[in-house]
C-alpha cells in the first residue's frame, strides 16, 4: 500500500482533472465484519484452502454493480460439515451448487458477514469439494482509496469508465466469496471479466485470450499463489507499453503498462525504471518472483496499490527531485515483500510496509549515491510515531487508520529505520542474505522454484540469530513488542561519558553505540544496557551515534511531531 499522509496530496493531484470518483448514494454501510480483515480464523475457515478459483465478473459501469460467478475447488485438512466464506452481506446470492448439483435455499444462509454452506454429506481431512456461487450487487465504493477500500467508479477526462478495486485494509470480501486472511492464498485463480466494448480489463497472471459478444468483451487472466487482497479489477480505455528485460538469473520478464490514452510516453518512462529496479531488486534480494507471468502496471484513479504482477499506479507520473517516480518503486517492490513474501497476519504488516518503505532509500543509494539514502532515513524518521507496539499482540486487531495509534505509519517508516539500525548492527553481508532467505525460504532462490511464504516477525528473529550467532531477543523485544522507542542517556562523570540505554523493555538493550571523541569514532559495546567513554579533558567534546545507526528517541523530533499535529 501506498504512504498515507504524503500521499493524500499526491493523490488528489492525480485525481484531478482526470478522474471523477463516483459515490453510491444512500448505499448501506459497510458491515462490520466486512470492514475488517485478518479476524482469527476458527472452524471451518481455519480448515479450508482455496486450491483453484475460478471467478467470473460482468461488471457495469452504469449502475456501478457487478455480476459474479465464483467457482471453487476447496480441500480441507479436518473434517467439515459446512464450508464458511466471508462475503459482503449486501450482495444477493443468487445460487449454490456443490458438486455441480444446486442446493435448496435452506442449505445455505447469510449471516453477520459470512456465508455458510450446509454440505450434504461431510468431508474428512484431505478430501476436496467443488463449490459455486452465483451473486450480484453494487459493491461498497471506496471512500479514500486506496486507504479506505472498495470499488472506485470513474471516469476519464473524455467521459470513459475508469474503475479499480483497492481492498487491502479490508479484505477480499468486498467483491467476492473468499476466506479472508492473510495467511489463506489462493493456488490458481481463473479471473474471467466481462465489460462493454471499448474498455480493456488488466488482471493478476497472464491473459489466457479474449472473447467478444455483441457490445461486450471478455478478458481470461491466469496466476499462480495470488494473495486474497491482491485479486483485483482495473478497468479502463487503456492503452498497452511493453517490453522484455533480461534477467541476470537467465530468463526473460515481460514488463506491462497499462495506461490512459496521451500517456504512453510517461508509461514507456516508467517501464525504464522498473527494469532498473528489477535489477537492482535482483542483485540485492533475489529472483523477482512471478517473471513466469509478468511485470505489470495498471494507471488507476487513486494513488497505488501492490496488486500481485499488476501494481496499481495513480502518482500522475511525477518525478520526484531525485528523478525517478517514488510511488512504481514502492509498489513494484511490494512484488517481493508483500506478494512473495507475506505477513502470516496483519500484526506483521510491517514485513511488507517497511521492508518495502527501506529499498526506497536502498535503490537511491544504488542509483545517486550514499547521501540521498540518508537524506530519505532523515525524511522517515520524522514520521516514527511509536505511540502502540509495532507487533500489536496476536488476537488484538491494530487499526490501519486510527490517527491517534499512527500504527498505520509506523509499519513503513519504523519498520525502515529498524531494517536500517539491523543494517548498522549486523552488517550487509548478514542482513541482505537474512532477507532473501526470509523472503524465498531459501538462500538460493532460482526462477521457476519459487512459492510465496507466509512470515512471522519472530521468523525473521530467528533467520537473523542463526545468520548472525547473536541474540538478538533484546533488539526484538524494545522494538517491535514495546511501544516507546530505547533512549540513549549520557553523563558525565569523573573524565568519562557514562552511558546506558533506557527501555520499557524487560531485556537489557545492548545496542552498541559509537561515539566521536574530538576527532576519533569509538565503538562502545553495552553489555547489560551500559557503557563508558574516558575523555581526555573536560573540554573535549563529543557527539552520539554520529552517523545516526540507531532508532532511538529523540526529544527534538517528539517537540517537532508535536508541533505538527497540532498546528
Amino acid at each position: 500500500m501506498a504512504f498515507r499522509t504524503i500521499s493524500v496530496i499526491l493523490a488528489a493531484g492525480a485525481l484531478a482533472p482526470a478522474a471523477v470518483v463516483c459515490a453510491q448514494e444512500d448505499a448501506p454501510p459497510l458491515h462490520e465484519r466486512t470492514a475488517q480483515t485478518d479476524l482469527p480464523l476458527e472452524g471451518p475457515r481455519a480448515s479450508m484452502q482455496l486450491e483453484h478459483v475460478a471467478l467470473s465478473i460482468a461488471a457495469d459501469p452504469q449502475s456501478r454493480s457487478i455480476i459474479g460467478d465464483a467457482r471453487y475447488r476447496v480441500s480441507t485438512d479436518a473434517p467439515l460439515q459446512t464450508l464458511v466464506f466471508d462475503f459482503d452481506p449486501r450482495f444477493a446470492v443468487r445460487a449454490i451448487a456443490l458438486e455441480g448439483t444446486s442446493l435448496e435455499r435452506t442449505q445455505w444462509a447469510k449471516s453477520e458477514g459470512l456465508l455458510t454452506i450446509r454440505l450434504p454429506a461431510p468431508v474428512t481431512a484431505g478430501e476436496t469439494v467443488d463449490v459455486r456461487v452465483e451473486y450480484a450487487g453494487a459493491p461498497h465504493v471506496a471512500l479514500n482509496p486506496p486507504w479506505d477500500g472498495g470499488f472506485v467508479w470513474s471516469q476519464t477526462e473524455d467521459g470513459d469508465p475508469w474503475i479499480a478495486t483497492a481492498i487491502q485494509g479490508e479484505g477480499c470480501d468486498l467483491f467476492w466469496p473468499c476466506i479472508d486472511h492473510s495467511s489463506k492464498r489462493i493456488g490458481t485463480l481463473d479471473l474471467v471479466v466481462t465489460v462493454p466494448d471499448g474498455l480493456i480489463v488488466a488482471g493478476n497472471g497472464r491473459l489466457i485470450g479474449t472473447s467478444e459478444t455483441g457490445d461486450r468483451t471478455t478478458f481470461h487472466w491466469r496466476a499462480r499463489d495470488p494473495s486474497n487482497y491482491g485479486v483485483t479489477l482495473q478497468i479502463g480505455p487503456y492503452e498497452f507499453a511493453t517490453r522484455t528485460y533480461e534477467s541476470a538469473y537467465g530468463n526473460a520478464i515481460p514488463l506491462s503498462f497499462w495506461h490512459l490514452p496521451d500517456n504512453a510516453q510517461g508509461a514507456n518512462r516508467l517501464l525504464d525504471e522498473m527494469a532498473d529496479q528489477i535489477a537492482f531488486m535482483e542483485d540485492r534480494f533475489g529472483p523477482y518472483p512471478f517473471a513466469d507471468e509478468k511485470a505489470g502496471v495498471a494507471e488507476t484513479p487513486h494513488l497505488g496499490m501492490e496488486h500481485q504482477t499488476i501494481n496499481a499506479y495513480g502518482n500522475g507520473y511525477r518525478l520526484e527531485a531525485y528523478g525517478h517516480d517514488w510511488l512504481l518503486q514502492h509498489e513494484f517492490a511490494h512484488e517481493w515483500f508483500a506478494n512473495q513474501l507475506r505477513n502470516a497476519t496483519i500484526n506483521h504488516m510491517w514485513l511488507a510496509e517497511g521492508i518495502t518503505t527501506w529499498t526506497q532509500p536502498l535503490y537511491l543509494e544504488h542509483a545517486r549515491g550514499e547521501m540521498f539514502y540518508h537524506a530519505e532515513m532523515w525524511k522517515n524518521r520524522q514520521r516514527v510515531w511509536s505511540r502502540v507496539p509495532l507487533v500489536p499482540p496476536e488476537g488484538e486487531l491494530p487499526d490501519y487508520n486510527d490517527p491517534e495509534a499512527k500504527w498505520g505509519e509506523d509499519i513503513y517508516f519504523k519498520g525502515a529505520w529498524i531494517m536500517h539500525t539491523l543494517r548498522g548492527l549486523v552488517g550487509d553481508d548478514v542482513l541482505f542474505p537474512a532477507v532473501t532467505r526470509l523472503t524465498y525460504g531459501t538462500h538460493d532462490p532460482q526462477p521457476g522454484a519459487i512459492r510465496p511464504v507466509n512470515r512471522t516477525t519472530e521468523d525473521f528473529r530467528a533467520i537473523l540469530e542463526e545468520m548472525s550467532g547473536r541474540d538478538l531477543a533484546w533488539f526484538f523485544d524494545a522494538y517491535f513488542y514495546q511501544a516507546d522507542l530505547p533512549e540513549l542517556l549520557a553523563v558525565e562523570d569523573d573524565g568519562a561519558l557514562l552511558l546506558s540505554w533506557q527501555s520499557p523493555s524487560l531485556l537489557a538493550f545492548e545496542m552498541p553505540v559509537e561515539v566521536r571523541v574530538g576527532d576519533t569514532v569509538l565503538r562502545v559495546e553495552m553489555k547489560g544496557g551500559e557503557g563508558r567513554v574516558a575523555l581526555p579533558d573536560e573540554n573535549t567534546g563529543y557527539l552520539l551515534d554520529p552517523a545516526n545507526r540507531i532508532l532511538k528517541y529523540d526529544a527534538a523530533i517528539e517537540m517537532w511531531q508535536n508541533r505538527e499535529t497540532r498546528d
